[in-house]
């Protein structure tokens, strides 16, 4: 099936996964950076995030009102090595291909340097990193009718981007930012062993194991082809993570059935598994690595 004939399945509401539905999901994640302001400039100018304000001492962007990303400054911290375990990239999500369109025909007005831009035939996807080095894709799903085979399994592949087609389903309207629905689709993590990965990621917060590619997996919840991803093609064999330093701080995972958070940290504590805290805001928890999740109520 061409990638044209892909497309045409991917217009309407009722063609897009609905996120909100999904047992498990991507809620706000927290960066930690050097230059707060660079930063949060950065996915103002770039990606078209607004500027919500403030948390405490932490910048919120978002789309639509709704925070996506968390920026925490402090000029003392150390760049993180591209080996250690952590952030691989923040992937958002925009709701139409149209708006895709309009965002790539932006970066190439504005000349912006890509790192690359691939068809995963489940989406199609353009990657860059913000000026401390932190991974972004910026992507637009396909139908999920599109994303499975005659056996119902999830098909992901790393193709060349139709980036003359895509163009042309921006149909001449040009980006205005970020517009209203974009969320994170997913976040991609640096692991140190993708078994291991798996045993957290599914088998203690209980994401399925949606895809497979060599040295990553790929976790989904409610039928998404993925929430989150974990490969170890910087970080195989890395430690945990060290304090001090810049990247992933925290990554909020939002679960449908408030009832699972107790669930979960039950099932932790009987592995022997440390909790960082439990607090109102939600369970916060790390995996093998250090990555610091909290897990929250929808």
């Amino acid at each position: 099936m061409s990638a044209t004939t892909l497309d045409t399945r991917a217009g309407t509401q009722a063609d897009r996964f609905d996120m909100a539905a999904a047992p498990l999901r991507v809620g706000i994640v927290t960066l930690a950076v050097r230059d707060a302001a660079r930063v949060a400039a950065f996915y103002r100018d770039i990606l078209g995030l607004e500027d919500l304000g403030t948390d405490g001492a932490d910048a919120l962007l978002g789309a639509g009102g709704v925070p996506l990303l968390r920026l925490r400054g402090d000029a003392g911290l150390e760049i993180a090595p591209r080996s250690e375990a952590g952030l691989f990239h923040t992937a958002f999500l925009l709701p139409t291909r149209a708006d895709l369109g309009r965002w790539l025909a932006f970066a190439a007005a504005r000349g912006l340097r890509l790192q690359g831009a691939s068809d995963h035939k489940v989406s199609e996807a353009i990657y860059l990193a913000d000026p401390e080095g932190n991974g972004i894709e910026i992507y637009a799903d396909r139908a999920p009718s599109a994303w499975t085979d005659a056996t119902g399994a999830i098909v992901m592949s790393t193709d060349p981007l139709d980036a003359p087609s895509l163009l042309a389903a921006a149909e001449g309207t040009q980006w205005q930012g970020a517009p209203a629905g974009t969320i994170v689709g997913h976040v991609h993590l640096q692991v140190g062993a993708t078994d291991k990965a798996d045993g957290f990621y599914a088998g203690l917060l209980g994401f399925d194991i949606a895809a497979r590619y060599p040295g990553a997996s790929f976790y989904g919840s409610g039928g998404y082809h993925h929430q989150l991803a974990g490969n170890i093609w910087n970080s195989r064999g890395a430690g945990p993570r060290k304090d001090g330093r810049t990247g992933l701080a925290e990554l909020e995972i939002v679960l449908r059935d408030a009832g699972r958070i107790g669930a979960i940290a039950d099932a932790a504590r009987a592995a022997g598994l440390e909790l960082a805290g439990e607090r109102s805001e939600g369970l916060v928890i790390a995996d093998p690595w250090a990555t610091r999740l909290r897990l929250s109520a929808a």
